[in-house]
């Protein structure tokens, strides 16, 4: 990992959120979110091809270091969008930039979309928007959620009897590459007695108990009005060729779309050309 970057602290509500911070104290203000189940190291390999740009990567709520949400609590999308501008509050930001992977990119979409006027750019990798269902597959996913969450959740993660075992693990799960999946494990993992455990909220596993519709996300889209750029891998998870996709895309006024080689995490396995992408953009401020 690299140690160049500095370990802070940020009091979000009850919460303390850990974050990894790169870059000269007079750079872009920018705020790097991750995806599920993944932290603030998914940004380690990219941050220092960012030139001019203060970098803060987030753990966000139950992830990485940063403290899992009080008990009878959930992990709900919606609250990511509080949890963003907590921390943004905390570093004394009024207006910054976004850059968000995956799950951090939806979210960041969110942020985007409700607060225009905080938000001075948006850049996603490999994310345009949360997953979203029909209205008529709520009382199914409703009905599949309450059955989960009826499931104890507070068990002890799995204990795996060496870190290599689970960055294999993390690996396997995501298809990648052995140095990535090594940064995020490292982050993820506290060493317990017979080896090492995942540091993540099992709650994060449950099943959302409700999904946006396309429309309402299409609404909040709308409402973007800072410069956008998306990066996709060609070998990502999104596909951009959905009729859903498009008409996200037309959504956002100001909008740029790059193509790149690449898996979900290209960010991480091939960090030169994402940064390539979206380095002088975000410079710009």
């Amino acid at each position: 990992m690299n140690h160049d970057a500095e370990e802070i602290e940020l009091p979000v509500g009850p919460l303390r959120l850990a974050a990894r911070v790169h870059g000269p104290a007079d750079g872009v203000p920018v705020l790097a979110l991750h995806g599920w189940l993944d932290n603030a190291a998914s940004f380690e390999p990219l941050a220092p091809l960012l030139d001019g740009i203060r970098l803060v990567a987030l753990d966000l709520p139950g992830h990485g270091h940063s403290d899992h949400r009080p008990a009878g609590c959930h992990y709900h999308f919606i609250d990511y969008v509080h949890d963003v501008l907590g921390a943004a509050d905390a570093l004394g930001w009024e207006r910054f930039a976004l850059l968000g992977h995956s799950l951090g990119g939806a979210v960041a979409t969110f942020v985007a979309g409700a607060c225009p006027d905080r938000i001075t750019r948006l850049t996603l990798i490999e994310a345009l928007g949360p997953l979203t269902e029909h209205p008529n597959e709520t009382p199914r996913r409703l009905a599949h959620a309450l059955d989960r969450a009826r499931v104890r959740s507070d068990r002890p993660a799995r204990t795996y009897p060496a870190i290599e075992q689970a960055i294999e693990a993390r690996r396997m799960a995501g298809g990648l590459d052995e140095p990535a999946a090594r940064l995020l494990v490292e982050r993820a993992t506290l060493a317990v007695d017979g080896g090492v455990r995942w540091r993540s909220d099992r709650r994060l596993r449950l099943p959302a108990p409700y999904r946006f519709t396309e429309d309402q996300v299409v609404a909040v889209l709308r409402g973007i009005r800072a410069p956008t750029r998306l990066v996709v891998g060609d070998r990502g998870l999104l596909p951009m060729e959905r009729p859903a996709l498009e008409q996200r895309v037309e959504a956002i006024d100001d909008l740029a779309i790059d193509r790149l080689e690449g898996h979900h995490h290209l960010h991480m396995e091939t960090p030169r050309p994402v940064a390539d992408a979206l380095g002088p953009f975000l410079a710009r401020g």
